[in-house]
């Protein structure tokens, strides 16, 4: 089990304050936490495949097809301000 030394300075490296009760039950929950990652390394997986995906996938985009764009005019139709063929917004940036 980890001691409160250890867990006051995950507190303080995680920057949150912790009262003697809340260090505690900490202490316990990160106790589990470490013996399940314990119980997960010992796991053999020598003859498990790596995977990037839970399910197979292949090839699941589209191709791509080209397509007339939106004309400038309609695509600014709604848009509260405009400036020479753009969206005008405020500026954000100093």
């Amino acid at each position: 089990m980890l001691d409160k030394e250890q867990v006051a300075y995950i507190a303080k490296l995680a920057r949150i304050n912790l009262d003697e009760k809340e260090m505690e039950l900490l202490s316990g929950q990160l106790h589990s936490i470490i013996d399940f990652i314990d119980q997960l390394k010992s796991a053999d997986i020598n003859q498990v495949n790596p995977t990037s995906h839970i399910l197979p996938a292949s090839n699941i985009l589209r191709q791509d097809e080209l397509k007339p764009t939106l004309p400038i005019a309609k695509t600014l139709a709604n848009a509260p301000q405009k400036k020479e063929g753009f969206f005008k917004v405020p500026k954000v940036i100093d």
